[in-house]
C-alpha cells in the first residue's frame, strides 16, 4: 500500500452536518464502530468496511456522502442485517437492499449518484488529482431507509481519503507547439514506460486516469485534442500530425524510455489509438476502450493516407419518454462495405491491441466494432491483440470503483444520454480491465524494455 497523509477537517464536519438532516440524529454513544481499511489509499485500490458493536441481526443502513469539485453531494446507501456477533463485514455479508443488492465489497462506492436535491446525470469524477483526495464519508444509521429518504439516528461514523495521484507524483502542463495537455511523472528519476492518455471526445482536459497511470509507473500525458485552450472545436478540425507530434514529445522526455510509448482512449480516444499504433512508429501498443475500428468524424490524412470519416444520421437519435437521448444508431455502420475506405488498417502496425468493451454499451456498436477488428487481425494471421469483453457493462469503463452512470449528461447537448450497462456488472469490468490495462502496458513496455 502507498502511503499518504491523512488530512480530515472541516469538511469531514460540512458532510456530517449533511447526513443528519433531522435534529435527532446524533450519534450515539453505544460501541458501534466502522472500520474502514485503508482509509488512505490511491483511488484503484479496494476499501475493506466492516462494523462492530451491533445487537445481534440488527438491522441497519450503510451510507456513503462524498462532495464533487463542484460541490454537488453524492450519495449512496446500502440496507443490512448483523450477525449473531453483532457485525457486519461488506466483503462477506449481503446487502438487503438500497443502492445495491447482494455482497459487494465496493458498493458504497460505485454505486454513488447525485444525491435527491442534486441535478441528476451527473458524473463523479476528480478533475483535479493534485488538489487532493476525494473525501468519503461512512454512517452507520438505525434501521432500514433509501436514497432521498430521512435516515435513521447516527451510530456511527468514519472516513477515508481516495487518492489519484501518489506522493511524489509531479505535473506539468505541455504547451509545446500545437500539444496541449499535462504530463504526470511518477517519483524518482526514471527513464519511466510512457503512454499517452486520449480519455474521450467529450472535450477538455481530463486527468483522473493520467494521474493514477502515473501512480502505477508510467509517464502520462494527458491529451486533450477538442475544446482545450486553442485546440480545435470540432474533431473535423483536429489534424493527425497533432498526435504525432504529441507521440514526439513523449519519447524523447529525458525521463521516457525511448523504446516506444503507448496510447490509451475511450470512445473516439480509442479510435485515434488504434490510428496511432497503426500510424506511428513510436507508438507500440494500443488500448481502445469502447472505440471503433474505422475513423469516424472528419477524415484522417497522414502521409498520403486518406481515411474518410463515418458520418452520423441526426434522424436516427431517439429521444426516450424518460427525456433521455438514445444516439446508439445514430453513427453509420462502419462495417458496411461502403466504408471500407474508412477502415484503419490495422493488420499493417507492428505493435500490440487490447480492445476493452463493454456487450451493453449504448452510445455505439463498440463490441460490433471490436469484432471486425479482430476479424481483420485473423484474416492476416495476426495474433498480436487481446480482448476483453463485459457483459453488462456499458460504454464508460473508467478505473476501478469510479460510480456507475447509465446516462450522463452531454456537455454539448445539455441532455442525458444513454450509455448503457448495469452497475454491478460494469463495476466488475472497471476493476478487473484495469489490472489487464496494468499488464499489458507492463508487458509491452516495460517487459520489452528489460
Amino acid at each position: 500500500m502507498i502511503a499518504f497523509r491523512f488530512s480530515a477537517g472541516a469538511t469531514v464536519c460540512r458532510l456530517l452536518s449533511l447526513a443528519t438532516p433531522c435534529t435527532s440524529a446524533r450519534l450515539n454513544s453505544t460501541s458501534v464502530r466502522i472500520g474502514v481499511s485503508p482509509r488512505v489509499a490511491l483511488a484503484d485500490e479496494r476499501v475493506h468496511i466492516t462494523v462492530s458493536g451491533l445487537s445481534p441481526s440488527q438491522e441497519v443502513t450503510l451510507r456513503a456522502l462524498v462532495t464533487s469539485d463542484d460541490d454537488t453531494l453524492f450519495e449512496s446507501c446500502a440496507q443490512y442485517g448483523a450477525s449473531q456477533e453483532g457485525a457486519l463485514d461488506l466483503s462477506r455479508d449481503h446487502s438487503l437492499g438500497g443502492s445495491y443488492i447482494g455482497i459487494e465489497e465496493m458498493g458504497l462506492l460505485w454505486s454513488l449518484l447525485p444525491a435527491s436535491m442534486e441535478l441528476p446525470h451527473r458524473r463523479l469524477f476528480h478533475r483535479d488529482p493534485m488538489r487532493g483526495p476525494q473525501l468519503l464519508e461512512f454512517f452507520v444509521h438505525a434501521g432500514l431507509s433509501n436514497r432521498g429518504s430521512i435516515p435513521g439516528s447516527v451510530l456511527a461514523r468514519s472516513c477515508c481519503e481516495r487518492w489519484f495521484c501518489s506522493p511524489g507524483v509531479t505535473r506539468t502542463q505541455i504547451r509545446e507547439g500545437r500539444v496541449r495537455g499535462s504530463l504526470f511523472l511518477p517519483p524518482n528519476e526514471g527513464p519511466f514506460p510512457g503512454v499517452i492518455d486520449m480519455y474521450d471526445d467529450d472535450g477538455g482536459l481530463t486527468e483522473h486516469r493520467a494521474s493514477l497511470l502515473a501512480s502505477r509507473g508510467f509517464a502520462t500525458l494527458a491529451l486533450p485534442y477538442v475544446r482545450f485552450e486553442d485546440l480545435p472545436e470540432s474533431i473535423a478540425d483536429v489534424r493527425f500530425e497533432y498526435f504525432e507530434q504529441a507521440a514526439s514529445l513523449l519519447i524523447h522526455h529525458p525521463k521516457v524510455l525511448n523504446s516506444g510509448v503507448a496510447a490509451i482512449g475511450t470512445g473516439k480516444g480509442g479510435e485515434l489509438a488504434l490510428a496511432m499504433v497503426t500510424f506511428l512508429p513510436q507508438v507500440v501498443a494500443a488500448i481502445s476502450i469502447s472505440g471503433c475500428h474505422a475513423v469516424t468524424g472528419g477524415e484522417l490524412r497522414y502521409q498520403g493516407h486518406i481515411l474518410p470519416g463515418v458520418g452520423y444520421t441526426a434522424s436516427r437519435i431517439r429521444l426516450l419518454p424518460s427525456g433521455i437521448l438514445d444516439l446508439s444508431e445514430t453513427l453509420n455502420d462502419p462495417c458496411d462495405q461502403v466504408y471500407q475506405s474508412s477502415r484503419i488498417p490495422i493488420e499493417t502496425a507492428d505493435g500490440h491491441f487490447l480492445f476493452v468493451v463493454g456487450e451493453d454499451d449504448k452510445r455505439w456498436k463498440s463490441p460490433l466494432y471490436a469484432a471486425a477488428a479482430v476479424h481483420i487481425l485473423d484474416l492476416h494471421a495476426r495474433n498480436n491483440y487481446q480482448v476483453l469483453t463485459y457483459p453488462g457493462a456499458g460504454h464508460r469503463i473508467d478505473p476501478p470503483w469510479c460510480p456507475f452512470a447509465h446516462t450522463v449528461l452531454d456537455p454539448m447537448l445539455g441532455i442525458p444520454v444513454m450509455e448503457g450497462g448495469q452497475s454491478a456488472p460494469h463495476s466488475y469490468a472497471q476493476a478487473h480491465s484495469w489490472k489487464q490495462i496494468l499488464e499489458f502496458l507492463h508487458c509491452h513496455l516495460v517487459a520489452k524494455q528489460s
